[in-house]
């Protein structure tokens, strides 16, 4: 369902349904959602890989096998159960999605949330909802048009229809492409780069490039202020500083 190992200080997710394309049902979602709350708590963890088993699809979406829910929807979103399966918003810990294959639906809202997008040259894009008489239900209306221009989000959004990997990188959706099959080993290298660096301040990075979506200008940088002085003084500055002085690497704690 929801494999997981470490490489150092990473953690690796990786969606393990082949059989269904590795398309989301609940049971996928809770993990998902289990997974986020541990690791966040988790000290020894300071990013995130996710990506799945196979070439053929990162994710194809929703399961649409699965029966639906018998609660109604008041009861699910006034009743505190409505929480979506990607990433949370605010998430302080960098995560990087590494797609193969078909990223569709809820499997391309799901890279959305993440902070980071490679991608295989195989990899395809699409928000196929309207297609079966839905909406896309967990940001991709939302985070679609924040990550590659409004007209093509539109596009995407209204007719369903995919875009291939080299169309998605051109537009920035995703950052990088890489050969088939070797999606995960270039995550892993680049979660190795940020883990080189001071976790608290990645963190505080993360959290100055999200309030740039939110704030203007002149609160963005004021925000930014506020997050270098909150570093001043933590242990990790003061280790990086001497380590560049003493001309060694240097030792972060996340303290």
């Amino acid at each position: 369902m929801l494999l997981e190992e470490r490489v150092g200080q990473t953690a690796v997710l990786t969606i393990n349904r082949p059989k269904s394309l590795n398309a989301v049902d609940p049971a996928l979602g809770d993990a998902l959602r289990s997974a986020w709350a541990r690791l966040a708590a988790d000290d020894d963890v300071w990013v995130i890989v996710l990506t799945a088993v196979g070439t053929r699809a990162f994710s194809a979406g929703a399961d649409l096998k699965t029966p639906p829910s018998e609660r109604s929807f008041a009861g699910t979103f006034l009743g505190g159960g409505a929480e979506p399966f990607t990433v949370p918003t605010g998430y302080l810990k960098p995560v990087i999605c590494a797609v193969n294959g078909l990223a569709y639906g809820a499997g391309l809202e799901l890279m959305l949330s993440a902070d980071l997008h490679i991608a295989s040259s195989s990899a395809r894009f699409a928000l196929p909802e309207v297609k079966i008489g839905s909406v896309p239900g967990a940001g991709g209306t939302q985070r679609i048009g924040r990550a590659i221009p409004r007209s093509v989000a539109r596009r995407m959004a209204l007719t369903g229809e995919p875009i291939d990997a080299e169309t998605a990188l051109q537009l920035g959706l995703v950052s990088e492409l890489v050969p088939v099959g070797t999606v995960r080993e270039r995550a892993i290298v680049l979660a190795e780069q940020i883990c080189s660096n001071a976790p608290l301040a990645v963190r505080a990075v993360k959290k100055a490039l999200d309030a740039a979506d939110m704030l203007d200008l002149d609160d963005g940088c004021s925000y930014e202020q506020l997050l270098w002085g909150s570093l001043r003084d933590s242990e990790d500055r003061i280790e990086g500083r001497r380590a560049f002085a003493e001309k060694r690497p240097p030792v972060y704690k996340a303290r």
